[in-house]
């Protein structure tokens, strides 16, 4: 009995093929993609692909394990979905461009993929242990990139660049991993771009903290997930990107108000703590930081983000409610939008950006509701994690074309994901309890 058991504890389930999508996304360089398709085809795209024929597959029979039934991220994604469909109808109606249509059919299938992945997570990890395992590994994975960008900022050494993995080919997306701002390397670390990299990288700063506290509780070792935390957190400084650092401040906002305060408020005291001593081991770093929002207006690179504002919203107004089809507004071809919010007016329309943002509303509600019906300290701490970190992204899309970047697109939804395991569990836990309380007295 003991033997079955085990071998029934190993069995692979949702988390499982969660992990193999984490690495996927966030060991394997970005610019990789998959080599004997006509297609760009990044390995994690591919892997979300697969997630969404399990997913339709394990639907069909009653004994894998995934969850059935309503969930309010699901909901929204579902509101999501229809609506890219609807504009994708619309648009290709009327006549397109043929590179229009070719990024349009691509970005379909992009987005639709990213939902269906997002639904797997809700679907497929039920349980909370199995929950923080996959959440584990994600941060271990956001640590391997950070030490990669460590070495581009520090050294000013790609280490990316020197990986070759069988079946997969280079795809140039004009970007360089050693972009410079001021007297300094900007990193992207296995990332497409240093904005991108500081996003993700503090994406991963609330759940490490989450595993710091849970390690403690349990008596473990924190050494490991101490350096997790410093590593990402100082990478998201030293990607030199606003968008970082906006992101660190709200997440020390969240978790300020979230954490009790025998926690909350001692680690944010390490935290000023460490970028006290990071300014002191990298001259010249807090200069150059409160230097991109003390001069904010006359910055060139803040300037072109917002000198195309007005030709937005003439491009808005010819197609206000389903927009002009997702994917057609080419930068290579019209310009360059850092608002995601914009850009999903002009591509999706009024109605494609209140979907856009239920994302991250219905995300948040799934977290915080599950936070109220549960007890268990785990499940709370990663509904801290997850409305710091939806918050982070929202506001990150006001900052630059967040969904034109693979693995930012990818944190997003896998987060969006979690958020509705969470609410599953949460509640299922909240129905045993119920139950439990009921049954002495009956």
């Amino acid at each position: 009995m003991a033997d079955e058991r085990r071998l029934t504890a190993q069995r692979a389930d949702g988390a499982t093929l969660l992990i193999f999508y984490m690495v996927a996304l966030l060991v394997v360089p970005a610019r990789f993609t998959i080599a004997f398709v006509p297609i760009t085809l990044p390995p994690a795209l591919f892997m979300a692909m697969c997630l969404m024929i399990v997913w339709f597959a394990a639907h069909l029979v009653d004994h894998l394990g995934i969850a059935k039934g309503r969930n309010a991220v699901r909901t929204i994604l579902a509101i999501y979905v229809i609506l890219h469909l609807m504009t994708y109808a619309l648009a290709t109606r009327r006549y397109l461009p043929i590179d229009e249509l070719s990024v349009s059919d691509s970005a379909l299938i992009r987005i639709v993929s990213m939902a269906a992945l997002a639904v797997f997570i809700a679907d497929g990890v039920r349980t909370g242990d199995r929950l923080s395992r996959a959440l584990r590994v994600m941060v271990a994975c956001l640590t391997v990139s950070a030490f990669v960008g460590l070495f581009q900022f520090g050294l000013g050494l790609d280490l990316a660049s020197y990986i070759s993995l069988p079946g997969l080919r280079v795809q140039d997306n004009g970007y360089s991993a050693l972009e410079s701002r001021s007297i300094f390397f900007r990193p992207a670390g296995t990332v497409n771009h240093p904005i991108e990299f500081g996003l993700v990288c503090v994406l991963g700063v609330p759940f490490a903290a989450h595993f710091v506290f849970q390690a403690k509780d349990r008596g473990e070792p924190v050494g490991r997930w101490w350096t997790a935390l410093s590593l990402l957190a100082l990478m998201a400084i030293l990607s030199l990107s606003r968008t970082a650092i906006i992101g660190l401040v709200v997440t020390g906002i969240v978790m300020a108000i979230l954490l009790p305060r025998e926690r909350g408020l001692p680690l944010l005291g390490v935290g000023a703590v460490f970028l006290g001593g990071a300014s002191i081991v990298v001259p010249g770093l807090f200069g150059t930081v409160t230097s991109m929002f003390s001069n904010i207006e006359d910055d060139p690179s803040f300037q072109g983000r917002t000198k195309d504002y007005d030709g937005a919203w003439l491009e808005i107004a010819k197609h206000p409610w389903l927009g002009r089809g997702f994917g057609t507004f080419l930068p290579s071809k019209y310009t360059i939008l850092d608002n995601q919010y914009l850009l999903t007016m002009i591509e999706n329309g009024y109605l494609g950006l209140i979907a856009f943002a239920l994302l991250f509303i219905g995300a948040i509600f799934a977290a915080l509701r599950a936070r109220a019906l549960s007890r268990d300290e785990n499940v709370r701490g990663i509904a801290m994690c997850l409305v710091a970190a939806m918050l982070t992204s929202a506001l990150g899309a006001a900052t630059f074309d967040e969904l034109a970047f693979s693995v930012a697109t990818g944190m997003t939804f896998m987060l969006i994901g979690v958020s509705g395991a969470l609410l599953r569990i949460a509640r299922q836990e909240a129905d045993l309890r119920k139950a439990a309380e009921v049954s002495p007295a009956s």
